[in-house]
């Protein structure tokens, strides 16, 4: 029988008669087994879903740059600011970054692990800096009764400590949701991470496939003069190398295959299973834009008809996902800051200046101007507006 693996694959040795099998020549690989999954650690989860998946990055840039580019406003019970020093905070944060850059960063730690952490620079009162610390290097040190008692950040072997034991943390911890955790966050990222796996397994594959002249490959017979169908060590070395340096590549792609001494090959299909490959690429890629609240008509998948049309869909993408996550991670923000200055503000999201929803504004604004029923106070309430503006 021909053996394409093992030591023993071209020996010379008399080979004991038997009788031929019509089958003996071919060789049926087949493999069962569990699934292999990649690791669940923040930095594989970044770097097999982010820095690696096209699905999974454009996913968190989307949402991380169109939060940051939302507008926020500073208001308290009474008035909103034209000027705060909140808003000198927040317009230049640190000397490296501005506002979009440094919410982008909190947004974007936030969908990639699940935590955000923000450190203030100054002594005493509002910090004069603010800057965004990597989750995968923080670690929370819990106290006596569970809850944080200190943040420790390492970088290089060099470890620094934060205690929030006081009655103003230096660190200011956001964190999604997770159920099984009491100090770390649970992110889209990790309940993407099967999805992720499937579609960058599907793109290696299709990668292999084009390596291998863009088709599955085939089966070569040998049938000898005398009914032999085993090659001698020396033919089966000169068959491996011809096929390796003259047929395989995608620069090989079509170059005629010549067969000497009993040599036949016979190509193999695409099976079920192969043409099937690329519709589980679309419904893992579908399945990263879902766990994202993204959706997937704006990641250009195809096969997607949720929403009528695009503008529909980056509604509900700004009304369903921007938004929540902007207003959560923004009043966080503002009550962190207000234990610095013990003011008390509010941080949000300017609705009446997103554009994707002037649409809703608009009849909004239309509704309430024209409750006659409604007083003054009670319509800025509903709009979001502080209860009177100071002259």
């Amino acid at each position: 029988m021909f053996k394409f693996f093992g030591k023993g694959a071209g020996r010379a040795e008399a080979v004991p008669e038997v009788k031929a099998s019509a089958a003996g020549p071919l060789v049926a690989i087949a493999s069962h087994g569990r699934a292999s999954w990649g690791a669940r650690d923040t930095g594989t989860l970044v770097r097999s879903g982010f820095l690696t998946n096209p699905v999974g990055f454009r996913a968190v840039k989307l949402i991380a740059e169109a939060a940051a580019a939302v507008p926020l406003v500073v208001q308290d019970r009474v008035q909103r600011y034209d000027a705060h020093p909140v808003q000198d905070l927040l317009a230049r944060p640190n000397g490296a970054q501005g506002t979009a850059e440094l919410l982008e960063a909190v947004y974007a730690q936030l969908l990639l692990s699940g935590s955000a952490y923000l450190e203030g620079v100054g002594a005493g009162g509002l910090p004069v800096e603010m800057h965004v610390l990597r989750s995968d290097r923080m670690r929370v040190i819990p106290g006596a009764d569970g809850w944080p008692a200190a943040y420790e950040y390492t970088v290089g072997g060099r470890k620094a400590r934060f205690d929030v034991a006081g009655d103003v943390s230096p660190v200011c911890h956001i964190k999604s949701f997770h159920p099984q955790d009491d100090h770390y966050g649970f992110s889209p990222m990790q309940a993407a991470a099967n999805a992720v796996d499937v579609h960058n397994a599907a793109s290696a594959w299709s990668k292999a496939l084009l390596d291998n002249a863009a088709r599955p490959s085939g089966a070569i017979i040998y049938r000898g003069a005398d009914g032999q169908s085993q090659l001698r060590h020396d033919q089966y070395t000169r068959l491996v190398d011809e096929m390796e340096s003259q047929h395989q590549g995608a620069r090989n792609a079509g170059r005629p295959m010549l067969l000497e001494g009993g040599l036949d090959w016979k190509p193999m299909g695409f099976s079920p299973s192969d043409m099937e490959f690329q519709k589980t690429k679309e419904a893992a890629a579908r399945e990263i834009a879902i766990a994202f609240g993204v959706p997937p008509m704006l990641l250009g998948i195809p096969g997607d008809a949720t929403y009528a049309n695009y503008q529909e869909a980056n509604r509900a993408f700004y009304r369903l996902t921007v938004l929540p996550l902007a207003t959560r991670v923004t009043s966080a923000i503002a009550d962190w800051l207000s234990d610095f200055s013990g003011e008390r503000l509010d941080i949000r999201p300017d609705l009446d200046q997103i554009a994707a929803l002037s649409g809703e504004r608009d009849s909004q604004w239309r509704r309430v101007s024209e409750a006659s029923f409604l007083s003054d106070a009670e319509k800025r309430r509903l709009l979001g507006l502080p209860v009177q503006e100071v002259e």
